[in-house]
Order: structure tokens, then sequence, then C-alpha cells
């Protein structure tokens, strides 16, 4: 996947395709990679956007799931983006609840998938293991139905990130913030159509979770997939973007005019 990373300030991101927006939000150990079938799939018809967000450069105190949302608000702003898709997975998910909440003039719809918010496992009752491949790989696989989704690179990338002690208290410094900001009494100020894409096998933040989801925010649609863990648009994506492209498609549809 070759695409070119823009800079404007302190914003790094990719900008791919033309029309209405569709801005991604990758999780806690995402990376661009998560995104790569998507964006190729919806680059023809809408302009793709992935901010790069800075989870491991943001000062201590504003490591959490509230300072990462002001990042992206400011990124909004400063790009002027109007009538946004806008779409989260794991963490990701949680920092686009967030905006929506706060900021929900420029949003035209809200994409969930693996969403923390309301109730996530974490990386399990333990720090991520410094320095013990076969552990993180382990973790890893386990965001999967499939472990073998869970390819070499994808484990070397997690395993990098904890094997950097300052980055692992940053990681802990999210995932305890975002266990903190629960969200359940909040959902149902979302007016904006939701879609809901749950994996059927998803060990973090598991089917119950969606549901409550799709109880909890009034204009909200729940999809499960089977045989998928905590990412459907990487293990899934052929039915994650058929379901996605569904919803997007009802809402280009102009409302019925009242005679």
């Amino acid at each position: 996947m070759n695409y070119e990373i823009k800079q404007q300030d302190k914003f790094r991101f990719i900008e791919e395709g033309q029309g209405e927006t569709l801005l991604l939000l990758h999780g806690l150990f995402g990376a661009l990679s998560n995104f790569e079938d998507l964006i190729e799939h919806f680059k023809r018809n809408y302009k793709v956007v992935v901010p790069i967000l800075p989870l491991f450069d943001l000062d201590i105190f504003h490591t959490t799931v509230g300072g990462l949302e002001k990042y992206v608000h400011k990124f909004i702003e400063m790009r002027d983006y109007q009538q946004i898709h806008l779409l989260g997975n794991s963490l990701g998910g949680h920092v686009a609840l967030i905006h929506i909440l706060k900021h929900p003039e420029r949003i035209k719809s809200l994409i969930l998938t693996g969403s923390s918010g309301l109730f996530e496992n974490g990386m399990g009752d333990s720090y991520p293991k410094r320095g013990d491949y076969d552990y993180i790989k382990k973790k890893t696989e386990l965001t999967f139905y499939d472990p073998a989704t869970a390819t070499k690179e994808l484990v070397d990338e997690v395993f990098e990130i904890t094997n950097n002690r300052i980055k692992v208290i940053k990681i802990i410094a999210l995932a305890k913030s975002a266990i903190r900001n629960n969200l359940g009494e909040e959902l149902n100020q979302i007016k904006q159509p939701t879609l809901l894409i749950w994996g059927n096998n998803d060990s973090v933040t598991p089917p119950f979770v969606g549901r409550e989801f799709n109880r909890l925010i009034p204009n909200s649609e729940l999809h499960f997939v089977d045989k998928c863990g905590h990412a459907p648009m990487m293990e899934v994506p052929e039915a994650f973007n058929e379901i996605l492209a569904g919803f997007l498609n009802k809402l280009k549809k102009p409302a019925a005019t009242i005679a």
C-alpha cells in the first residue's frame, strides 16, 4: 500500500479520492494497513481520509481518548471537511463517539466497528510483556477469529510498540482512559444515522457490546459478521465493504418529498 502521507501543520494524514468525506479513525494498535481494502474500495466514490493519530506523541496528561478527540476536532476544522461519514474501529470508535457528542455539526453519519466506549477487554489481566515475542504474538492473534490474520508484519509492529517503555506507558494510559470514559448515558443524544458492524467472534468488544450500542443509539442498525473478530474491515473486508456501501448508498437517496 503506497499512499502519500500528507503533512499540514502538525497533522499527518492520507487523503485519497473525491466525493463526500469518509474519515477513518484507527485503534490503539492500529495502522494505515488496517484500512487498506476499505480505502481501495471507497476511494472511487468518496474522499477517504485517514489522520494518523498521535497515540505516542501527546504529553502524558493528554494521552486520553479526550485528548485524541481534540486532535481530531482540530484536524477536521483545519481541513474544513463537511458532511463527514465518521468511521472508527476499537479506540478510534470511542474517539468518534466523543467527537460526535461534542461536535455533531459536521458529521453526516457514524460507523462503529468493535468500538470501545461501553465495555472492552484489554490486553487481558496483565500488562504487555516487554521482550516476550510469543506472548505478543498470541495476544495479537486473539484480536482475530483466524489467527493467520495476525501476519508476522503485524505482530512485529505490535512487538516494536510494546518493547518501548514510553509507548507502553502511553498504551496503558489510553486503555485506562477508555475504560474510565463510559458513554452509556450519553449515546441517546446521537441523532445521525449510525451503522454498527460487529464480528460475531470479537473477544475484545464481544457481540453483546454491539447489541448495547444498538439499543442506546436511537437511529442505529447492527450487522454481525460470522467468523470474524475485533477488526472486521481487516478480517472480512469484502463483507465489511458491502455492508458499509449499502448503508452509505441509502444516505445518498433524497428524502421523500412531501406533496
